[in-house]
């Protein structure tokens, strides 16, 4: 019975050796980037993990109008804002279609949508597409590119989630005088509420930082996000390690505190698509 204890007791020590490890190996970069970019030019020259004399708040306030970020920011919003909502709508109701029609037509489509998760991009093909659009270089271009990317993944998660939905409920639903999109909007797209803030989560921190994708496709600077407002800006500036830190930290908050706030539904979305 002693011995039994004593192996738990060691299997607890190294699993908690093992995870402070880890997270020391995530956090230190982080450390190291937010306490390089409250420093004055001269000090962040050194890159050292030693903390400021002074710290320099002021440097986000300045690398904010340096940088455009209030512009790069909107840019990032709203590409990947809009992108998220058309991916999360046409993912959810063309997986709900191929759960209910288990037929080898619906299956192929299926396994056609699975293929646009691992088949690569090709950037040639789609700027020619865009070209012939007339949609190279504009806000929708960029924004159809990061949906088409984004829907793969949207029908391979809300497809599991279909599976643990039993049918009769959509037979008692049409039984009630529901219309098909009554029977979607309010039956049973509330029930997918974990996989939907999963692919919320998941591709807009995709879309925000994708940084060859907008590279490729928009030509303007005044469009692009705030990924590539870190590269502009490391062009103009990249002896002010500093304000490029600073930079790195504007643009990774945002999505931070996007997927704190969603990393429960992401554990449990994730989960059930799974488990589907």
């Amino acid at each position: 019975m002693n011995n039994v204890r004593t192996l738990k007791k060691i299997k607890r020590t190294v699993h908690f050796l093992f995870v402070s490890v880890c997270s020391f190996l995530i956090l230190l970069p982080i450390y190291f980037i937010v306490i390089n970019s409250l420093k004055t030019v001269e000090e962040s020259r050194t890159l050292s993990f030693a903390f400021p004399e002074v710290f320099q708040w002021g440097n986000y306030t300045e690398v904010i109008k340096a940088a455009s970020l209030v512009r790069a920011f909107g840019n990032s919003m709203l590409m990947a804002g809009v992108s998220v909502i058309i991916c999360i709508v046409t993912g959810a109701m063309a997986s709900y279609v191929l759960s209910r029609r288990q037929t080898k037509l619906y299956k192929a489509l299926y396994i056609y949508f699975f293929l646009g998760l691992i088949a690569p991009v090709n950037y040639v093909t789609t700027l020619f597409t865009l070209k012939f659009l007339h949609l190279q270089n504009t806000y929708v271009g960029i924004i159809l590119e990061f949906g088409t990317l984004g829907i793969p993944f949207l029908v391979f998660l809300y497809y599991g989630f279909y599976e643990s939905i039993p049918r009769e409920l959509d037979e008692a639903a049409v039984i009630d005088g529901c219309t098909p999109a009554q029977l979607f909007f309010k039956v049973i797209f509330p029930l997918l509420k974990p996989a939907t803030i999963t692919g919320l989560v998941l591709n807009f921190l995709g879309a925000w930082n994708d940084f060859v994708t907008p590279l490729y496709l928009l030509s303007d600077n005044k469009k692009l996000g705030m990924t590539n407002s870190i590269y502009n800006f490391f062009g103009e500036h990249f002896n002010d390690w500093n304000m490029i830190f600073a930079d790195i930290v504007l643009t990774v908050l945002p999505i931070l505190i996007l997927y704190l706030i969603g990393q429960k539904y992401i554990v449990s979305g994730t989960a059930g698509a799974v488990k589907g």
